[in-house]
């Protein structure tokens, strides 16, 4: 589908954007691509499965996988010595940072 400058000038008006006849023209292209792009989309088939005028599968998951989920585990964990080890600054065995919130 080709917009036309016309139609350009009505959108960008409606939108309150003024613009040049050269974005005009640009935006007239680019606008016109997606258009297309939309018909385009619009011409698959992407009706359920279970309606009659379609042939296609619906479809949920591509790889037939379900969630695969790992059992919990315990294991090593950090002293908290260990944990502030590499800690620019601690104060009272906790991080310290600078403020957020200091006026």
């Amino acid at each position: 589908m080709k917009l036309t400058s016309e139609q350009v000038k009505k959108v960008s008006k409606l939108a309150n954007l003024p613009l040049t006849p050269e974005e005009e023209e640009k935006y007239s292209e680019q606008l016109s691509k997606v258009l297309s792009y939309i018909e385009q989309l619009n011409k698959v088939d992407t009706s359920l499965g279970d309606e009659p005028t379609s042939d296609v599968e619906p479809t949920f998951n591509v790889t037939g996988e379900s969630n695969v989920m790992s059992e919990d585990e315990t294991g090593e964990c950090l002293t908290q010595e260990d944990a502030l080890l590499n800690a620019p600054k601690v104060k009272n065995n906790m991080f310290e940072t600078k403020g957020v919130f200091e006026e």
